[in-house]
């Protein structure tokens, strides 16, 4: 790490747009140890293994047909940096021309903040399902990603072992594949709603709705993958659940900031709403009608369906 070379970064960010997105992935990047990718042997074929056996567990599980993505990575933290800048380039598009009086402070301020959340996510994020959202060629495949040095750090703060770690978080990330795969509308449905709240926000406004019909839309994403782990993961993960979470909440006054500051908070609750919303529908129906969550747009429960989840049961019924 380099301490000075990232400030130095952030001081002289440069350009006519509100982030100086060169500098930031620099910053970012000279603050943040990359950790290693000396794999072990063997090491390569059980990421594959636990991949496929996670495709071939969901898709018994639920009687899903999908794919996962061509694009499968072990990442160091900087690869992940280099993999998910651009999807931040592209949401912050719209607001790129908002400098107001002071452009050159704007631009350092921006520049700072962007690296602060690249760095922090660089070195805890764990999996990643990426659909690629707003990119310029849509047809492109969807990736998946897993950060090795994060994976390994984790396992062994939590006291677990990584192969099984490793598995259950390739489980995870596959179960949003298995969403995305059966459900082609639902990267434009999210583009849709992110691009209207973003361009509002632009023009000084906010669109409620859109931000709301978003969150309803990735709470019933984080709901229904937590369904499907219950399915179709092979061994128990209730520990693996609680001492993640335990860590999360044990960490200090700092990073619980950036938490919050990140929406990851939100993120938290989106997981537990939606998986309380489907599993009360499983209560009283099956994984089947469940599933009809994802046949389109207007299959999504709302604001007020997830809150009761027998209004949606009674809608779809009729």
């Amino acid at each position: 790490m380099n301490l000075y070379r990232s400030v130095r970064a952030v001081a002289d960010a440069s350009g006519d747009d509100a982030i100086d997105w060169q500098a930031a992935a620099e910053a970012a990047k000279a603050s943040t140890d990359p950790g290693s990718l000396a794999l072990e042997p063997g090491e390569q074929a059980a990421y594959a293994r636990d991949v496929r056996e996670a495709r071939e567990g969901v898709r018994e599980a639920a009687g899903l047909e999908f794919d996962v993505p061509e694009v499968i990575e072990i990442q160091n933290r900087h690869h992940w940096m280099d993999a998910n800048i651009e999807t931040f380039q592209r949401v912050m598009a719209p607001m790129e021309d908002q400098l107001g009086a002071f452009p050159g402070v704007a631009r350092t301020v921006n520049t700072g903040t962007m690296t602060v959340l690249l760095a922090f996510l660089g070195r805890n994020v764990l999996g990643q399902y990426d659909p690629l959202l707003l990119a310029e060629a849509p047809d492109d495949d969807h990736a998946l990603y897993f950060v090795r040095p994060n994976i390994l750090n984790a396992a062994d703060v939590l006291e677990v072992d990584p192969d099984r770690f490793r598995r259950w978080i390739a489980f995870h990330e596959v179960t949003h594949a298995a969403e995305f795969g059966v459900a082609p509308w639902l990267s434009t449905h999210l583009e849709e709603r992110m691009q209207s709240g973003i361009d509002a926000l632009s023009e000084g406004s906010f669109d409620r709705n859109a931000f709301r019909e978003l969150d309803t839309t990735m709470t019933v994403v984080e709901g229904y993958a937590e369904l499907l782990m219950d399915h179709a993961f092979d061994d128990e993960y209730e520990d693996l659940r609680r001492k993640l979470d335990a860590r999360r909440q044990g960490r200090g006054p700092l990073q619980q900031l950036f938490r919050r500051l990140l929406g990851l908070g939100l993120k938290q609750r989106q997981y537990e709403r939606g998986k309380a919303f489907f599993e009360t529908v499983i209560e009283h129906r099956d994984l089947e009608f469940a599933s009809q969550v994802w046949d389109g747009p207007e299959s999504l429960p709302t604001d007020d369906e997830l809150e009761t989840p027998g209004l949606w049961v009674r809608r779809l019924e009729s």
